[in-house]
């Protein structure tokens, strides 16, 4: 049996795609060989020897320790795509709110309970609840991957004109995007021209802060921010400032801070990007089937910090190696084989940065001299044998 440990509730949908003849699956089980994770923090856990996997059941992956994972021959999934209409959905909401004075309008007619005339009193009163409508205004998206596309291309279906920028796009995400999307070469061009700005960008050294001061300045007068990524995108005393001096007409975050939910005016959502059914059931399967892939034979689909590598099984051993991406390393594992007289019907050899995997499909089984051998090599991070 294979040990699964659930750090959070996963979805059942999911979790019951691990067949439980061969996986022990639960919130307390030990010496996991998986982990099932969505927001639980574990940048101070020590990981027991026996972990090969862990699976993050959505995007980000700010709660785990990925480099260290990397180096302990850990491979870490996220779920990309999987919860994207989710956040799509709240993004037009966001939208909406940042335009309309609803939540600010919602609490006053409440406030009315139990006064005379309730409907007179809001006749007169409703001015002060003025909005802007969306049609005919520009949305600038920073980052057109599964979240921003799909947020620029419903922008266009509800009459926006829109504009992105992401210096990252593939050719399979441009081909997804609305022909009248116009295209930005630099984030300071969508500043200068958008009614809205909504950012789709995970947080990392080069995007922490990259809403600040600086930027503001180069946007229009009033302009909306929606922020639905992460908190560390925005600054938020620059924000604040932007607010309170008008140069920002609206913040709508999905990631509220100390800071952002004592601005006067932000609209601080608890985090519901992702939090519909529809969304936990889809990256609760996508989870369970990545890693239940990779346990089983060594696939790699949707890593952070080890490369894709999918192989169809050929053989009767296949022999994965985590290793440092070093040439020698290579050499030295296919030197292993060949000096015990086994054919490699078949390998696999990926890189990602500083890591890099290898699968080689073997003709006949290997003994554990060879995982010893291979165990010891300059660079090797971790040695599994899989017999079909």
């Amino acid at each position: 049996m294979k040990n699964i440990q659930l750090l959070n509730k996963i979805a059942k949908v999911g979790t019951d795609r691990l067949d439980p003849a061969v996986y022990n699956v639960g919130a307390d089980v030990t010496a996991p060989e998986g982990i099932m994770v969505r927001s639980a923090k574990m940048h101070d856990m020590t990981f027991n020897p026996e972990l090969l996997a862990i699976a993050r059941a959505g995007a980000g992956v700010n709660n785990i320790p990925v480099d260290r994972c990397a180096t302990e021959g850990i491979v870490v999934f996220n779920t990309p795509g999987a919860n994207a209409n989710g956040v799509k959905e709240l993004a037009l909401c966001a939208l909406l709110l940042a335009s309309r004075k609803v939540v600010d309008g919602v609490v006053w007619a409440k406030s009315l309970a139990g006064t005379a005339d309730v409907a007179k009193q809001v006749e007169a009163g409703k001015s002060q609840f003025g909005g802007t409508e969306i049609q005919g205004k520009t949305l600038g998206v920073i980052g057109l991957g599964a979240i921003g596309g799909m947020v620029a291309n419903a922008a266009v279906a509800l009459g926006m004109h829109v504009v992105g920028c992401d210096p990252y796009l593939s050719v399979d995400g441009a081909w997804h995007l609305d022909s009248q999307i116009k295209h930005a070469n630099s984030y300071e061009e969508v500043y200068a021209v958008a009614d809205y700005i909504t950012l789709h960008v995970p947080a990392t050294p080069t995007t922490t802060n990259m809403i600040c001061a600086n930027t503001i300045a180069q946007m229009k007068p009033g302009v909306k921010i929606i922020n639905l990524a992460r908190a560390e995108l925005v600054n938020a005393a620059d924000l604040a400032a932007a607010m309170e001096s008008g140069k920002v007409g609206a913040y709508v975050t999905d990631f509220p801070t100390e800071e952002t939910v004592a601005i006067n005016g932000a609209i601080t959502i608890p985090h519901l990007g992702a939090s519909t059914e529809e969304s936990e059931d889809n990256c609760a399967v996508m989870a369970a089937d990545e890693l239940s892939d990779y346990l089983a034979t060594g696939n790699i689909r949707n890593s952070v910090n080890y490369p894709n590598a999918c192989m169809a099984l050929s053989g009767a051993m296949r022999v994965c190696v985590l290793h440092a991406n070093e040439s020698a390393v290579l050499t030295n594992v296919t030197n292993a084989c060949s000096k015990r007289g086994l054919n490699i019907e078949n390998m696999l050899n990926k890189s990602k940065g500083e890591n890099a995997y290898t699968m080689l499909d073997l003709s006949a089984i290997a003994g554990e001299d060879l995982l010893a051998e291979l165990n010891a090599v300059d660079g090797v991070r971790r040695v599994r044998l899989i017999t079909r």
